[in-house]
């Protein structure tokens, strides 16, 4: 799925005060790309992806997901494109407690309505690929954080999305857990041709990328994409001005106190 940001920007009141998260955003993801989003906290990684995948609106600018303006949309339209056709990894996990492996995976597959019978074997076949074929009846109390994480990851690919946003998926794993989970997004990306945009601190993860986007302060300041300068802030590509950055691209002040979980 090809992913179009247009002159995004994200601002909050805070205090009395206007919170500029995101300035100036603007690139192109195209189908079956792996991007990394990176940055220091506060930067507006998770802001970003919340507004790529069309969980939140953006104060200006907008976002196109296969050509289709996700700000055109109500928000029953977006959760229904959502649906069947966005997956979304959260660091939190967000698994159902009261919910096992299974039927976690279960449920976007259970709104698709596509028969019992034919979901829960799609379920079993994607946990088992995770390698959690023996946990199917767990809780996620009962997992460990790296099971939980694939649990995650099983429940994203379920309805076989056109795009996976990922948030920091081996953010709170161990070295081990982490590099597996690394493989599992790498190895899906690869077999189901799905577009693939994390968010991550992780550079061994971001360097297994195609595509390396850093956000300071709320701007790009780098892209590492086809036909895009790597350095300084004045970068540019096709559908991102060089005046993307304002003069002298300093960032601005306030998108680095940004709190947490507004623009990680």
């Amino acid at each position: 799925m090809r992913i179009v940001a247009e002159n995004l920007e994200q601002a909050y009141e805070s205090a009395g005060r206007r919170l500029v998260v995101l300035k100036d955003i603007s690139f192109t993801v195209e189908p079956d790309e792996f991007v990394a989003i990176v940055g220091p906290s506060g930067s507006g990684k998770t802001t970003l992806l919340g507004l790529l995948a069309g969980l939140d609106r953006p104060s200006s600018g907008r976002v196109l997901l296969d050509g289709r303006d996700l700000g055109a949309m109500s928000e029953d339209e977006r959760a229904a494109f959502r649906a069947a056709n966005v997956g979304f990894v959260f660091q939190t996990f967000q698994l159902i407690p009261t919910l096992t492996a299974l039927e976690n995976v279960l449920v976007p597959l259970e709104l698709k309505g596509n028969g019992r019978r034919a979901d829960i074997d799609r379920a079993r076949a994607l946990l088992e690929r995770v390698g959690l074929g023996e946990r199917l009846d767990h809780y996620p109390a009962q997992l460990s954080g790296g099971e939980q994480q694939r649990v995650a990851l099983a429940r994203a690919f379920a309805n076989e999305p056109a795009v996976l946003f990922a948030d920091e998926p081996t953010g709170n794993l161990d070295a081990e857990n982490g590099a597996a989970v690394a493989d599992l997004l790498v190895e899906l990306n690869r077999e189901r041709r799905t577009t693939l945009v994390l968010v991550t601190h992780d550079p061994k993860l971001a360097a297994r990328a195609g595509r390396v986007i850093r956000l300071e302060g709320g701007r790009i300041v780098s892209d590492s994409g086809p036909g895009v300068s790597r350095v300084g802030p004045q970068w540019s590509a096709e559908g991102a001005p060089a005046g993307g950055l304002a003069a002298g691209g300093t960032p601005p002040s306030d998108a680095g106190g940004a709190p947490e979980g507004g623009a990680a």
